[in-house]
């Protein structure tokens, strides 16, 4: 393992470069059947995870983390028939799938080393769901398996709770990274600078809270996602009677009084799908959480008269990408969609 020096990946001129940005490949974890995240529904969400990889593959290369050989093969059996050509497996075990906020977070610069990982801290989600050991070592692993320099983050910070626009600028929330269960005593300025110094940028914006049934404390993917340097698409919520109105109205103030280099945000509004319950829980089912691939974009749909409004925005926000729907009734029992289950490798150009 290559460990940093005292100079930052800032200093080192590192920056993480915008999801639309060139991919080289899109990194997933496998989910395993004795975990948490599908309980008594593991058979049911395979069919998704099969289109989802087999949406990938019309884009980009997948490489997926598996626990064993075993892990592999079942693996293998959902994915038979699809391009194993740009398939790649490693052993590189994890508790739970959520890779977006367990995987490593890749910076590029235009010089040798050109590629890097930055390993923060996985605590499963501010303690909630123990054992987080093995996800808190994937970053590192991936780096020693692709030979590249790991920086590390120093705090706790999952993949799903920031959103850049590769040109300096970064979204998150008040209600995760400043939650007393993630890095505790560390100051928002203290959290700032440490993104400035590990992801190479300059202005760090702050919505507040997320929305109903998001036990991730508020992560900003469920909520309001750069799609261009200066344009977001920002979910709302058009019941004044939800519980997600007020919290969505603050944000979206919030996302209004945004200037970046002096102008203001274009904002393009997502709507909510329908509340979605299961065994006395709110499931936190949202169209902010699609994955941009190099040729397509994922995105979750729920059965639910706002899919439709919500797929024409995203189409219009990538043009010249072809805009993927799939089914994501079955995958929002484990309280997160294709963004969580995703981590984009950038290419290098």
């Amino acid at each position: 393992m290559t460990t940093a020096t005292q100079a930052t990946p800032a200093q080192l001129g590192y920056r993480m470069p915008a999801e639309w940005e060139p991919h080289a490949a899109t990194w997933l974890s496998w989910p395993r059947r004795e975990g948490i995240s599908f309980p008594d529904a593991f058979d049911r969400v395979m069919p998704t995870f099969r289109e989802m990889v087999a949406a990938l593959l019309t884009s980009e290369p997948v490489r997926i983390n598996v626990s064993n050989r075993a892990h592999e093969a079942e693996a293998r059996a959902v994915l038979e028939g699809l391009p194993q050509e740009h398939l790649t497996y490693y052993t590189i075990p994890t508790n739970e799938p959520w890779c977006r906020d367990h995987g490593p977070i890749f910076l590029t610069r235009d010089y040798e080393p050109r590629l890097a990982v930055i390993d923060w801290g996985h605590n499963a989600w501010g303690g909630k769901y123990p054992p987080s050991d093995l996800d808190d070592a994937v970053p590192t692993r991936v780096a020693k398996a692709l030979g590249l320099p790991v920086y590390d983050g120093g705090m706790i910070l999952e993949g799903g709770s920031i959103d850049v626009n590769g040109a300096g600028a970064l979204l998150t929330t008040e209600s995760c990274l400043l939650n007393e269960n993630r890095n505790p005593g560390m100051t928002r300025a203290k959290i700032e600078q440490r993104m400035r110094d590990f992801l190479g940028v300059r202005d760090v914006f702050w919505l507040a809270r997320g929305t109903e049934g998001d036990d991730t404390d508020g992560h900003i993917d469920n909520l309001a996602r750069f799609v261009r340097e200066r344009t977001v698409l920002a979910v709302v919520e058009q019941d004044t009677s939800s519980a997600n109105y007020e919290p969505l109205q603050e944000n979206l103030g919030r996302l209004q009084e945004i200037r970046i280099d002096g102008e203001e945000l274009e904002i393009v509004l997502l709507p909510t799908a329908a509340r979605m319950e299961r065994e006395d829980l709110t499931l936190p089912g949202s169209y902010a959480n699609f994955y941009i691939a190099n040729e397509v974009v994922l995105v979750p749909t729920f059965n639910d008269p706002s899919d439709a409004p919500a797929i024409a925005t995203i189409q219009w926000a990538f043009p010249e990408r072809c805009v993927t729907p799939i089914d994501c009734r079955e995958l929002i029992w484990g309280l997160g969609a294709f963004h969580c289950l995703t981590q984009q490798q950038p290419a290098l150009r």
